[in-house]
């Protein structure tokens, strides 16, 4: 009733009437008696925009925050910029001569793929419940951790479904590490970087550099560009390249060798590197391969609680020269990796085993890169996946693969021509019966 009063006041005398009103007109004499007509205003962008002092000096005292000290981030959608936002602004500097955040952090809204708002009656919306229940929560935080949400954030199930598709390159990377360094102890094998071979060493390099890339976004709150990164990091320097290239020394070099070894040092630090750039957006999926590790007895007592106990890995510097080298490198691969497809694709070869191929530098124009691929000498085939290749100066950059007609050695699948040299071992290859039963292969490079 005395609202329905205060509302007609209102309506006839404007927003002063109710101030001006008695008490007595509202309630009556009788009961104007024991009540108290109260003249303060509650005020939303008021009482919001002053709750800086209450959980700086009140419910979070004493944790780092001197009285009227700033938040360290204030986080809201973007209509806040005249609202909580303002109003905290306003009523900080009034108090305290200063902003009450060091930061300040703004998003847009969730729209569907076309822009448009989701709503009941265009029955555009995504229930984020039901996400969760068929996708999972770590799927909806990826989402959103994918998403440039200084506009619009578009969601839907053609969105989500790509989404899945980043996690599952991620969680599969993730596998493989964990898989291939499940017999690795850090404290008894680890190789010194400056002993392990250089493809090794330029993994490193690179992890350095993509990890200085990570922490600079992650210190602006940037998080889409890092998962972009971690994943082209994954499908493409690490399973397109590297991981492609360390199968055979993984698979095929003896279990304790220092090229083993080697290769594991290097993926090791892969994995705890990647583990800690992914806890604060699949945060599940990070946790879960940490209680792995923490279980091996692998991870430092101080750290074993949580990876969110852990701080990022600390990496050697990036080499500057290593990562200029190997880029070069990489493109010489593509452009043979092209042409090995080529044959595959007239029926000509299988796998990339299958074949040879004999890369031609311009050695006037491309002398760096003439005597980068000279440098690997025999482990240059290793890095081009095939059974043979060489390099020399030739008057163009190209690269001729061709099929080869040795026997496959049943092990390695590598086509040699040293394939059945021991007679106890026929359908083997010079390489596997040293790794095997001698002092295995040396490796350098690859």
């Amino acid at each position: 009733e005395i609202l329905d009063q205060a509302a007609d006041m209102v309506e006839k005398g404007g927003v002063e009437a109710w101030s001006k009103a008695a008490p007595e007109t509202i309630i009556g004499e009788q009961d104007a008696k024991v009540y108290a007509k109260s003249t303060d205003i509650l005020e939303v962008w008021f009482d919001s925009g002053t709750t800086h002092t209450t959980v700086l000096k009140g419910s979070h005292a004493g944790n780092g925050h001197a009285e009227g000290a700033e938040a360290d981030l204030y986080l809201e959608g973007h209509d806040q910029h005249r609202g909580w936002f303002h109003s905290s602004l306003l009523t900080a500097c009034a108090m305290y001569d200063r902003a009450p955040y060091k930061a300040l952090l703004t998003h847009g809204f969730t729209v569907d793929s076309q822009g448009r708002k989701m709503s009941k009656s265009l029955g555009n919306g995504v229930d984020p419940q039901e996400t969760w229940k068929k996708l999972g929560a770590e799927i909806i935080r990826l989402w959103v951790a994918a998403s440039d949400y200084s506009g619009d954030i578009a969601g839907d199930d053609k969105i989500l479904a790509r989404v899945v598709d980043t996690y599952r390159r991620i969680r599969n990377t993730l596998k493989f590490l964990l898989a291939n360094t499940s017999d690795f102890d850090p404290a008894q094998h680890t190789v010194a970087t400056a002993d392990m071979l250089e493809i090794d060493r330029y993994a490193l390099s690179r992890l350095s550099e993509l990890q200085q890339e990570i922490l600079a976004h992650y210190k602006v709150y940037e998080f889409h560009p890092v998962v972009a990164k971690l994943q082209i990091y994954c499908s493409e320097d690490l399973g397109a390249f590297y991981l492609d290239i360390l199968k055979d020394r993984l698979y095929t070099t003896g279990a304790d060798s220092h090229a083993r070894r080697s290769a594991q040092s290097a993926l090791w630090q892969i994995t705890q590197a990647m583990l800690r750039w992914m806890a604060p957006f699949l945060s599940f999926t990070a946790e879960e391969a940490w209680s792995v590790l923490s279980a091996a007895g692998k991870i430092s007592s101080a750290e074993q609680i949580s990876i969110f106990t852990s701080r990022f890995a600390s990496l050697p510097p990036a080499d500057g020269q290593l990562l200029d080298k190997w880029t070069r490198i990489r493109g010489v691969r593509e452009l043979a990796n092209k042409e090995i497809e080529a044959l595959r694709e007239a029926n000509k070869v299988g796998s990339s085993l299958q074949a040879r191929v004999d890369i031609e530098v311009p050695a006037d124009t491309h002398g760096d890169l003439l005597a980068a691929l000279q440098s690997l000498g025999e482990d240059l085939r290793f890095v081009f996946i095939t059974s043979s290749a060489t390099v020399a100066a030739g008057k163009a950059l190209r690269a001729t693969p061709a099929p080869v007609t040795d026997p496959k050695c049943e092990r390695c699948w590598h086509y040699r021509t040293d394939v059945g040299h021991d007679s106890a071992h026929p359908g083997l290859c010079s390489r596997c019966t040293t790794n095997l039963f001698g002092g295995g292969e040396t490796r350098h490079y690859a």
